[in-house]
Order: structure tokens, then C-alpha cells, then sequence
């Protein structure tokens, strides 16, 4: 797995971890980068606070085009693997867009259930299409 293939990994274990304590995903960065073991990625940094900036918007997106499926619904492992693909992919100008889909998929499809990969490929590739006509 790449550098950033590693963040992106820590990053979703962060999001997840805040999600089930229900504490801000920024106060666990804070408590891994503290403890730095092992060393927290500034990629992983840039992911995490890019998608609690962006969080309220992330999550409309999400909401408005995961057709049949509410925020809610969706297993928490999902919600957090279309949170941090959505911010790279709308936020982001450092990864190719086809790279982001891919990596956050890998993800999907490694951490969750069998119907999740095509289903975060599907919302990734649609917030890649709309990305021009999207008021971010």
C-alpha cells in the first residue's frame, strides 16, 4: 500500500473511531498525533481536517445523490469511506480523480460489505462528474 494509500486508511479509522465515541473526529487526530505511535501521516492531517471543514456539505452531497439510502442507514464504515473520497475528490487537486475513486473504493471493499464497493465507486464517479457544476 502507498504513502497515501496508508493515510487515507488512518484517516477513515479516525473518522470511524470519532463517529462510534461521538467525539469530534479532530480530538482524535489530536490524540494520535500526541501519542505518534505510529507517526500520523500529514496526509492523513490534510483528510481528517479537510472533512470536518467541509463536513455539513459532504454530507448534503452524500444525502442528496445516494439515491434509495440515507445517511443513517448506510453502515457507519461507508458513511466515513464516502465522507473522505467526497472531500479528496471535490477538495483536492493533488490526486488524479480516478485515483481517488480507486483508492477509496480498495477501502470500501477491504472494510465493509460485499455490495459497498460498487456502491461508493457509483457516488464517487456521479460527485466526479457534477464536480464542475457543484457550488463547493
Amino acid at each position: 500500500m502507498s504513502a497515501r494509500g496508508k493515510a487515507r486508511r488512518r484517516a477513515l479509522d479516525i473518522l470511524f473511531e470519532a463517529e462510534a465515541r461521538q467525539v469530534s473526529p479532530l480530538s482524535v487526530l489530536a490524540e494520535r498525533v500526541e501519542r505518534a505511535d505510529p507517526p500520523v501521516n500529514e496526509y492523513t492531517s490534510f483528510l481528517v481536517e479537510g472533512v470536518v471543514r467541509h463536513l455539513e456539505r459532504i454530507d448534503e452531497l452524500i444525502s442528496t445523490y445516494a439515491e434509495g439510502w440515507t445517511l443513517e442507514r448506510m453502515p457507519a464504515v461507508d458513511r466515513n469511506v464516502l465522507r473522505g473520497g467526497t472531500y479528496e475528490m471535490l477538495w483536492s487537486e493533488e490526486v488524479p480523480e480516478g485515483v481517488v475513486i480507486s483508492e477509496w473504493v480498495h477501502l470500501a471493499a477491504e472494510l465493509s460489505t460485499d455490495e459497498s464497493p460498487q456502491f461508493v465507486n457509483g457516488l464517487l464517479a456521479r460527485f466526479k462528474q457534477l464536480k464542475p457544476s457543484l457550488s463547493l
